[in-house]
């Protein structure tokens, strides 16, 4: 794809992409498929699938309750458990405020630890890395931003939430859906929204303004970006995925680059 050339152009010193089309695979690659990145919080995307498989095996419930007193996997997955951003600390109730939390996702893998007796980053790994061939992904850090991956690694994720093998096909819907609507809260790194939707560890872009993702990307988009200057988005009305690592931290330089990009690969393809 043409779009991706504008990467070239990018501040960094090494990049990476995958552009996915639902129906044909993968239909564009810029940069080494096979360089391992920092993924930061595009971790989450990962572990909440981990715990999406895990609800399907039995071994726990989406309405079981886990973190803070009136909380369930539910509310830790869509950041609606009152937890802090970055601490094991309770701000509000649950359901009050969409507060974007990772220390709420380290709770979550604690509790799936001792619910499984399996190690999450184990977990994860036979879970999600190993069925979709992720040879270069680990999890290696916090349940929160600790992973890392390749762009090939990350093109296959993409391809299964299009066509999902893991998960079954409504418990992917479900998980892409809006969990507890009408929260206000906070996106990092772009301000207040008014509500922030969420999904199941997906967020979903609704009417934000302002957003990572391209200002032509269909309100059911879902995905994730990273501080590491990392992001995965799907688009299922437009049928794309795209999938962008970077060497470089999260900034005001990745902001018009990203848009850019996303209009950038919804054009081209819309011209098709």
């Amino acid at each position: 794809m043409q779009s991706l050339d504008q990467i070239a152009r990018w501040p960094v010193d090494n990049a990476a992409a995958v552009v996915l089309s639902r129906d044909e695979g993968v239909i564009g690659e810029y940069g080494d498929q096979r360089r391992v990145f920092p993924l930061a919080s595009v971790t989450k995307l990962l572990c909440a699938y981990a715990v999406l498989v895990a609800t399907e095996e039995g071994a726990v419930e989406l309405d079981q309750p886990a973190g803070p007193e009136g909380s369930t996997v539910r509310h830790l997955l869509a950041h609606a458990s009152g937890l802090a951003f970055d601490a094991n600390r309770v701000q509000t109730a649950p359901e009050r405020k969409r507060i974007y939390s990772s220390a709420g996702y380290e709770v979550l893998a604690d509790f799936l630890t001792a619910e499984t007796s399996i190690d999450f980053a184990d977990y994860v790994a036979e879970s999600v890395f190993a069925p979709l061939s992720m040879g270069a992904s680990a999890l290696v850090g916090p349940a929160g931003h600790g992973a890392q991956a390749s762009a090939g690694d990350l093109g296959r994720f993409a391809a299964e939430l299009f066509r999902p093998a893991l998960i079954s096909p409504q418990t992917l819907t479900d998980a892409t859906s809006v969990q507890f609507p009408r929260l206000d809260g906070i996106l990092p790194g772009y301000g207040s929204q008014r509500p922030n939707d969420w999904g199941l560890g997906f967020e979903i872009r609704s009417g934000k303004s302002p957003h990572w993702t391209g200002t032509s990307n269909s309100p059911q988009t879902f995905g994730h970006f990273g501080q590491a200057g990392t992001f995965l988005w799907v688009d299922p009305a437009a049928g794309l995925a795209c999938v962008a690592l970077t060497d470089r931290d999260f900034g005001d330089w990745a902001k018009p680059l990203w848009t850019e990009l996303s209009d950038g690969i919804l054009s081209e393809r819309s011209r098709r």
